[in-house]
């Protein structure tokens, strides 16, 4: 039986069922080999050669290719249609071969199939060729740039920028379009300006909306009405004067569909429908492939199949009629830049089977479905047809004008089933329905507004908006952009708050860093360009080692000259680009860089090896003042906590202070001097703000520990105090605390409402509950004697669940296994797991040494007579 090779367990099975017992198929579990993720890898001085590396868990996957290759020589390879499935078929033949299991007289052929259905892959069967070389050829240029990107440029982040974790050839690109949105926002200065609205009613009593357009006979552009007098006037101008509708025009109008899905259109999407990331978009698109209820996830290409065309409008036709059907089946031009890698559009493989029919248990896979449908069935069907409406209402001289906008709806077409959502949509005045109006009516004013505006900043980028983005660039392609977009995140360069992702500390500094000492390799149009000379050698117009060679020339010697960079050097030029962001002009034109503590400092961007960055003085150890990275915030800065301590007051003429302490807040009775080196200090408890507490809450704290008075059974003091672990009693001789007993109280405010009563159960709580410890834990089950190595086994519930026991080795009951179902064997593999993974071994006993046979005691001989001498 030939061997049919895919990527997945899950398509294996679905393909093994249409190819019948006359195949074996099996896994290869996504790639077999990588670059080992050390110095190299990658050889530029040996016409870049690369060394790959069998993964561990790869090669169980491969062995039972070998094995099965053993009974039939004949090697299918059915990876994915795309650049990353050739590579896989590649890598599985160069790693075959070097085993042997491949042979020159071995037949291997690859197939291609679009969807997991049995016409595909039977028809993909008949048709089998040869790896794509050229396609291998941009799998290896790009696997060798981002090497060598990652594992050069990310040891010059190491050394020049503590706490960066790495860079990459298009993760920095796409995190700069974050940042430089951002700093965007922040240099933002919203203008002000007004609008005028007016509530009109028709002679036939209908109220509609009209926007005030014309003033003064001069025609309104945005910033004109300024501010409240110059909008209150014009509305005294409305007021003043009759209006009349001096035109109706409609016009009729259009609107045809989207294209159906691809990779980065379905990202978008789902991110605007349903919050979904683009990785976890490309997850549950991958298993509504592998079920084979949708085409190949990973496409730049938006045409379908003719015969998908064909069951697409059968089925508009069928559900919603023939007026929803255009006289001709629509064709989208593929607009991908490299046709060797586009494939067909993302659509249902069954255009027949509606999310109801598909019956999808999992809710993301049921909604991502459902998206998918209904794109593909829209995108083939008719037009909705509008009539758009502008009327004008002017007064007699024409000194005012103003105009309302509506449209109605003559026929929905393809809304009746779908519409694409929109990013960062605003309310359309256009969408607004109207009343029938006719030249010459007359209208009464019913209300006359001015309404105030601000111009806004241009919003963060979402994933749907900074895949767009990059499609836009020309930066990345569709089966990167999950991987790009998460890396960023995961390296903590970028956080999502409310689908918006918005740069940290880190991503601000790497992409300062880059931008000022390798500008050109996060530069829009190289990165392009680059993606483009990759697209040619996947077509055949290119050589992907001369490709490489262009580029390590000038980016090996971009590296070099960081060599001499010393990271004073790197954080003073890094405060230069980011100084507009860090120190941006004060109020009263003083230095924004002065230190406002010393007054002679200069402030500065500064790092530590924790990899977080804040803004610090440059009279450091002298002066201790430093403030979060990032623009001053006045408030924070009012309310915050000065290295000499914030003064909250004086009580019996010593200063009462605050203190940000290296283990935490705390406040203090008077200065440090040369006859007070300890002076009176009590921690700020967890969950109260050092910035927050007054004089009161700190002379309340100062009064710790609080003598309770003495226990009623031996005399001794009861004391309730704040401790490092939170709010505690103690029963002890003195205030030293040495010795006695502890007992924790529930909360902070317990400290000083806790009465004598309460006080003593808690001790004597805490005081039988020491008893108790000693004692042997009970069993809850014994399961017997461990079969090779002996010594009980046995079940303990435990504070955190129940747990098997033997020996010293203890092993936590699976949530999946019922406590009272355990058997001795269940037990016995729970304990071998858990000691291999703690390095423990599981000695077996030895037999007891057997004992000599007893030797059987037998009857003293007499001694022989000596025989006489013959002489």
């Amino acid at each position: 039986m030939p061997v049919v090779v895919v990527e997945s367990p899950a398509k294996a099975k679905k393909i093994n069922g249409y190819l019948g017992q006359d195949y074996t198929v099996l896994a290869s579990y996504g790639h077999v080999r990588d670059l080992p993720p050390k110095d190299g890898s990658v050889l530029p001085d040996d016409d870049f050669a690369m060394k790959w590396e069998v993964a561990s868990d790869s090669k169980k996957h491969l062995k039972a290719i070998i094995d099965a290759l053993k009974d039939d020589p004949a090697l299918i390879l059915a990876t994915d249609p795309d650049r990353e499935g050739e590579a896989i078929s590649w890598h599985l033949t160069e790693a075959l071969t070097a085993r042997k299991a491949i042979k020159k007289d071995t037949p291997v052929s690859r197939v291609v199939f679009n969807a997991i259905t049995k016409s595909a892959v039977t028809e993909a069967m008949k048709n089998p060729r040869q790896v794509d070389q050229p396609l291998v050829d941009a799998y290896l240029a790009r696997r060798a740039l981002d090497y060598l990107v990652g594992f050069n440029l990310s040891p010059v982040l190491w050394r020049k920028l503590p706490g960066a974790k790495s860079a990459g050839r298009v993760q920095s690109v796409c995190l700069r379009l974050i940042v430089e949105r951002e700093m965007e926002i922040e240099a933002f200065r919203n203008q002000e300006y007004w609008t005028v609205k007016a509530l009109l009613q028709t002679p036939r009593g209908q109220t509609f909306e009209a926007r005030l357009t014309t003033l003064a006979g001069k025609k309104l552009d945005k910033f004109d009405l300024a501010n409240a007098t110059q909008a209150e006037m014009a509305v005294q101008a409305i007021n003043s004067r009759d209006l009349i509708v001096k035109s109706v025009e409609a016009k009729p109008a259009t609107r045809n569909p989207s294209p159906p899905f691809m990779t980065s259109t379905l990202q978008q999407e789902a991110s605007r429908k349903f919050g979904m990331g683009a990785r976890q978009t490309m997850s549950v698109a991958q298993r509504l492939y592998e079920a084979g209820l949708i085409t190949y996830m990973r496409t730049d290409g938006i045409d379908m199949a003719p015969e998908a065309v064909t069951s697409a409008r059968d089925a508009i036709k069928t559900k919603f009629g023939a007026e929803y059907l255009p006289d001709q089946p629509r064709i989208y031009k593929n607009k991908a830049k490299n046709a060797q890698e586009a494939h067909e559009c993302i659509r249902p493989t069954e255009m027949s089977v509606s999310t109801e029919d598909a019956k999808i248990a999992d809710a993301d896979q049921r909604k991502l479905y459902d998206l998918i449908y209904k794109r593909t069935m829209a995108s083939q069907m008719a037009a909705a047809r509008l009539e758009r409406t502008v009327v004008d209402i002017a007064s007699k001289d024409e000194q005012v004008i103003l105009r309302a906008n509506g449209q109605v709806m003559l026929f929905e077409g393809f809304i009746a089933v779908y519409e694409e959502g929109k990013d960062d949509s605003v309310i359309d005045d256009d969408d607004k329905r109207l009343p029938q109006l006719t030249e010459g009516d007359t209208t009464d004013k019913k209300s006359v507004d001015p309404e105030q505006h601000f111009t806004q900043p241009p919003p963060r980028y979402t994933e749907a908006t900074l895949v767009k983005r990059m499609e836009e660039l020309g930066i990345g392609r569709p089966s990167t952009y999950a991987s790009i977009v998460t890396t960023i995140q995961d390296r903590g360069y970028v956080e999502k708050d409310k689908n918006r992702l918005i740069p940290q500390d880190k991503g601000r500094l790497v992409t300062a860093f880059l931008e000022n000492y390798f500008r050109k390799y996060v530069g829009y149009d190289f990165t392009a360009d680059l993606e483009n000379q990759l697209d040619e050698v996947s077509a055949g117009d290119a050589n992907y080692k001369k490709v490489l060679g262009q580029f390590w020339r000038d980016f090996s010697a971009a590296i070099a000259e960081t060599a001499d960079l010393r990271i004073t050097e790197v954080l003073e030029k890094i405060n230069e680009v980011l100084e507009p962001h860090l120190f941006p002009p004060l109020e009263d034109g003083g230095d924004p860089r002065l230190c406002p503590n010393c007054g002679a400092g200069r402030l500065s961007m500064r790092t530590a090896r924790s990899g977080g960055a804040f803004i610090g003085c440059s009279n450091y150890p002298e002066c201790r003042y430093t403030r979060p990275f990032g623009p001053p915030d006045p408030e924070a800065e009012a309310s915050a906590i000065p290295p000499e301590g914030k003064l909250l007051g004086t009580d019996q003429d010593d200063e009462i202070r605050v203190f940000k302490g290296r283990f935490g807040p705390y406040v203090q009775r008077g200065a440090v001097t040369e006859d007070n080196k300890k002076p009176p200090r009590t921690g700020v408890p967890e969950g109260w703000q050092p910035e927050e507490i007054g004089l009161p809450e700190a002379l309340k704290l100062l009064e710790l520990p609080r003598l309770l008075g003495t226990h009623p059974e031996d005399g001794v003091n009861v004391w309730a105090n704040l401790g490092r672990y939170g709010p505690y009693l103690k029963h002890a001789e003195s205030t030293s605390f040495k010795g006695g007993t502890n007992a924790n109280l529930e909360t902070v405010e317990d400290v000083w409402e806790v009465g004598m009563n309460r006080a003593v159960q808690l001790l004597a709580e805490k005081v039988a509950s020491r008893g108790s410890r000693g004692k042997a834990a009970t069993p809850i089950r014994e399961l017997g004697d461990h079969p090779e190595a002996g010594g009980p086994v046995n079940i303990y519930d435990g504070k955190y669940g129940p747990y098997v026991k033997w020996e010293k080795i203890n092993a936590t009951i699976p949530d999946t296994i019922e406590t009272d179902e355990l058997t001795l064997a269940q037990a016995i593999d729970l304990i071998d797991a858990r000691a291999a993974k703690s390095g423990k071994k599981v000695t077996k006993k030895k037999a007891p040494a057997k004992k000599p046979a007893a030797k059987k005691k037998t009857a003293a001989k007499a001694p022989a007579k000596k025989k006489a001498s013959k002489s």
